[in-house]
């Protein structure tokens, strides 16, 4: 498994959701087109993913726009470093910072790699 993957894969991950929208109006709107940036911060220079957002997995409920508080809880799937992930985020609305992690997709697929490569 990759390094970098695998760190951000274990445990939980201060993150920076949608770093460069200035407006919550524009982080809606990334939301609704489906397709959304979380930061890692922690990593060497900073890791940025765009996200393909799962909206089955995905909440907005606890979330109020208008208002600028709330939570969102937000998962979708990219690829980092060639392995496919989903990433999981929970997020303080009027910050934009919250705690996140990735969960590996091709966990199997990887093992088969590793085992074949041995």
């Amino acid at each position: 498994m990759d390094r970098l993957v695998k760190k951000l894969s274990t445990g939980t991950h201060p993150v920076l959701f949608e770093p460069k929208t200035t407006t919550l109006n524009e982080v809606k709107q990334r939301l609704n087109q489906g397709f959304v940036f979380v930061r890692f911060a922690e990593t060497q220079g900073g890791t940025e993913l765009g996200i393909t957002v799962d909206n089955a997995l995905t909440s907005l409920q606890d979330a109020n726009f208008e208002m600028g508080s709330g939570t969102l809880h937000v998962a979708g799937t990219c690829t980092l470093n060639f392995q496919k992930v989903r990433c999981v985020a929970d997020i303080d609305l009027a910050t934009r910072h919250g705690i996140g992690y990735l969960e590996l997709l091709d966990a199997q697929m990887d093992a088969s790699i590793s085992n074949i490569l041995q």
